[in-house]
């Protein structure tokens, strides 16, 4: 598996350096020296867009977990957890579980942890959205990891209003889209919906 993987990031940075008529760096430079090049201007320009979004409309485009799911999109982009239908519909799973959470222990309308400390309610609410979104992601096979992390900014209070989710999930669809584009410009086969791995 991580041999094959390899070859499918090698792929990757090798067909989009065709693309950009900069195919003589991947024959001068270490290849994993390459990858992490790719993996330094993908990652950082699609959550710099991101940013740039959220500072023109003021809204929370940018959110932690968005970082991580930037890494598997352009590091490993035909794994399942990869894939538009795990991305999209994990982070909305873990952003209605986390806000579940907020209203379960009533903590729907308390300041975020970061403000007034760690309680008990916060704790019940901090385990109880990731044990469900866990659950839910397996239950409804869309496992992403980032979208745990998801989970726990809305319970620990930092994205606490439902209203926010629309937002959320436009930033995580702008970096699906961003991925989408980048992959099959490189000439790999990044799916529209699902991915075709086994088990998908």
């Amino acid at each position: 598996m991580s041999k094959e993987s390899d070859q499918l990031r090698q792929q990757l940075v090798g067909g989009l350096l065709r693309q950009l008529h900069l195919e003589t760096m991947s024959e001068r430079f270490n290849p994993r020296v390459v990858l992490a090049l790719f993996n330094l201007v993908n990652g950082g320009l699609s959550i710099a867009l991101i940013a740039s979004v959220a500072l023109v409309t003021q809204q929370a485009f940018i959110f932690p977990s968005l970082g991580a799911s930037a890494f598997l999109l352009f590091h490993l982009p035909l794994a399942e957890a990869a894939s538009p239908r795990n991305v999209l519909c994990g982070h909305l799973t873990g952003a209605l579980c986390g806000w579940a959470a907020l209203w379960v222990c009533g903590l729907h309308d308390a300041p975020a942890a970061f403000i007034t400390g760690v309680e008990w309610p916060r704790v019940v609410a901090a385990g109880l959205s990731l044990g469900l979104t866990s659950a839910l992601m397996i239950l409804f096979r869309v496992a992403h990891p980032p979208a745990g992390a998801t989970a726990l900014i809305v319970s620990l209070g930092l994205m606490p209003e439902l209203q926010q989710l629309p937002v959320l999930l436009s930033a995580v669809a702008l970096l699906v889209g961003q991925a989408f584009v980048i992959n099959r410009l490189a000439g790999i086969r990044y799916p529209f919906w699902k991915s075709r791995q086994p088990g998908a």
